[in-house]
């Protein structure tokens, strides 16, 4: 059941709403303000608000654009309660990010009925979960990546998160913009699928011919996606998907692949997951070389700028270089514990099975 958070200065008004909330089964926190409310959704204990419109502080209004504007795990879906109803005001709350209004004095009936609504706009999200299975799918095929989607996505979220610092990219990067690309960028490898295994997983450097069929992957994910978002024109997480797939190897000097692109026609997307890509690339073990310390992937990016990596983008790294550090630990160690937790339960197998012979 969706955990709801009611947002109302007045006490009196939060416990009518958390009340029928509560009758109706679903499990319901409270704010007294928007900033609050804020702190609350940081923590991911919510995603759908029933918000006043006037409130002091902080109003339903300037809570629906703080919500917009934030880097959420997932999409919040906003209930605004307001005694208001000319069309202005309506445009003015779904302008702000409302994706519902419910009149005052409020009925319990419809309230259940709008918050069931949203619940269904909320199921929407699950195309994430398919979307990473599917990025799993490519990622399968290639036992030494571990956990490179996961740190990959994270990676690309922090250099996101902190563009929206950055007055450059205020016309191109917003809180949905983060969300989509933490979402899409484990699909940036996806045109391995179509990658013969004796290419795949040859365990040592590729042959001239072996890295072309390699490089063939970009086009292939990007193909892939193409066709989907063909039949999904509106589908914008398949558009920068695409994007990711077909542009993650491009470099900012033009040299890259495969189509050569430089600079600003390289979609941001690819540019960030560009970085993203190389540095877990540097940073982890393969069977021909080392994993490599944060300080030598980062002398090897820092050299890199303007001409494999967008400067703007290095910025942003530098900017964040630690989160980048705790993400690598972190997921690094997650990933080895998994490996011994698999090593055990299979010797245990053996073990059960000699008992048995």
């Amino acid at each position: 059941m969706t955990r709801i958070l009611v947002v109302d200065d007045d006490e009196i008004a939060r416990e009518m709403l958390k009340n029928a909330l509560s009758r109706a089964g679903y499990e319901v926190e409270t704010a007294s303000d928007g900033c609050q409310a804020l702190r609350i959704l940081r923590q991911d204990r919510c995603r759908l608000v029933i918000t006043d419109w006037e409130m002091p502080h902080m109003t339903g209004i300037e809570l629906c654009h703080a919500i917009r504007a934030g880097d959420f795990p997932g999409y919040v879906y906003v209930i605004l309660l307001t005694g208001r109803d000319s069309l202005q005001e309506t445009v003015d709350g779904m302008s702000a990010g409302a994706d519902d209004f419910i009149k005052k004095p409020f009925d319990p009936s419809e309230l259940v009925v709008r918050v069931r609504a949203g619940e269904r706009v909320l199921s929407l999200e699950t195309r994430e979960v398919a979307i990473f299975a599917l990025a799993r799918l490519a990622e399968s095929r290639d036992p030494e990546t571990g956990a490179h989607l996961d740190r990959v996505r994270s990676y690309c979220r922090v250099i996101g998160s902190n563009l929206l610092l950055n007055p450059k990219f205020s016309k191109e990067v917003d809180g949905e913009f983060v969300r989509l690309l933490y979402s899409t960028s484990p699909l940036h490898d996806i045109g391995k699928v179509g990658i013969p295994d004796n290419v795949l997983l040859k365990p040592g450097l590729l042959s001239d011919s072996e890295y072309a069929v390699m490089k063939s992957h970009a086009q292939l994910g990007a193909d892939t996606l193409q066709a989907a978002l063909a039949q999904f024109p509106q589908a914008k997480f398949l558009k920068m998907a695409r994007d990711i797939a077909a542009t993650h190897h491009e470099r900012y000097d033009g040299t890259g692949y495969p189509a050569g692109l430089a600079g600003d026609d390289i979609p941001l997307c690819g540019r960030i997951v560009a970085l993203a890509d190389v540095y877990d690339a540097l940073t982890s073990k393969r069977v021909y070389k080392p994993a490599y310390c944060h300080d030598v992937a980062k002398s090897i990016i820092v050299d890199g700028t303007g001409k494999h990596f967008d400067p703007d983008i290095v910025k942003a790294f530098l900017a964040c270089e630690e989160q980048f550090v705790e993400i690598c630990q972190r997921l690094h160690q997650s990933a080895r514990n998994n490996d011994s937790a698999d090593e055990a339960q299979q010797e245990s197998r053996g073990v059960l099975a000699d008992s048995l012979a």
